[in-house]
């Protein structure tokens, strides 16, 4: 088994992550912690293969977690999971060991897919004992490249549901309606809806209706936090 250490503040979503790993055959989730400190002094104390880090952590950055763990020895292998979408950043990551970027938000088949290519990674080099010919390091390096994921459905714009969730977590408690949503966003109510519907089916945002007027009540969504 692969022993997953979850790194997320949020509660919930540290809970969702793990249940997840829980749900992919060969993984088991050994820890879930909330602050980069508590990821170096659980790894320096248990067996962990893998860690599921997020970057925006209470104490520190997802980059400062990386710095300390290689600092300290420890050359667990790590799995970002988070939003941070800035290029540096992402580059930055290359140099502490992070073999698969995932960003938020995402479906379990997504999930799914990066830790089967890095089983896959794992499984490759294993096969060949202390040393490896180039074509098995290929080989290796192969399976993690690449993707089967299905975050964005059929008709959807991985595009468009990147600035749904960025205007949604602005609106904060607040929240927005999908006619809301649709003026901001230059696009219809129903497309609005959508894409709200798609974030919400995947425990991302809650919605909740809004009485005030005649008919039906309006449903206001809210990023899930």
């Amino acid at each position: 088994m692969i022993r997953t250490l979850v790194v997320e503040d949020d509660p919930q979503i540290a809970d969702a992550h793990a249940e997840f790993v829980a749900r992919v055959p060969g993984f088991t989730a050994v820890g879930v912690v909330h602050r980069g400190k508590e990821a170096w002094d659980f790894v320096a104390q248990h067996e962990v293969d893998l860690v599921l880090l997020d970057f925006y952590l209470p104490d520190m950055t997802g980059l400062d977690v990386c710095r300390g763990l290689r600092a300290k020895g420890h050359l667990v292998d790590i799995i970002a999971i988070t939003s941070a979408r800035d290029i540096r950043v992402v580059r930055s990551v290359v140099a502490y060991g992070v073999v698969q970027y995932l960003l938020k938000p995402f479906t379990f088949a997504a999930f799914k897919d990066k830790l089967e290519r890095y089983a896959a990674f794992r499984d490759q080099l294993a096969e060949h004992g202390a040393e490896a010919a180039q074509q098995d390091v290929d080989r290796a390096f192969a399976a993690l490249r690449g993707s089967r994921e299905v975050a964005v459905p059929k008709g959807m714009s991985e595009a468009t549901l990147n600035a749904v969730v960025d205007v949604l977590r602005a609106s904060g408690e607040t929240g927005l309606s999908a006619a809301d949503l649709g003026d901001r966003l230059g696009t219809a109510r129903v497309t609005a809806r959508r894409y709200l519907e798609h974030l919400a089916h995947h425990g991302l945002a809650d919605h909740f209706p809004r009485y005030g007027g005649p008919g039906r009540p309006e449903h206001i969504y809210r990023w899930r936090t």
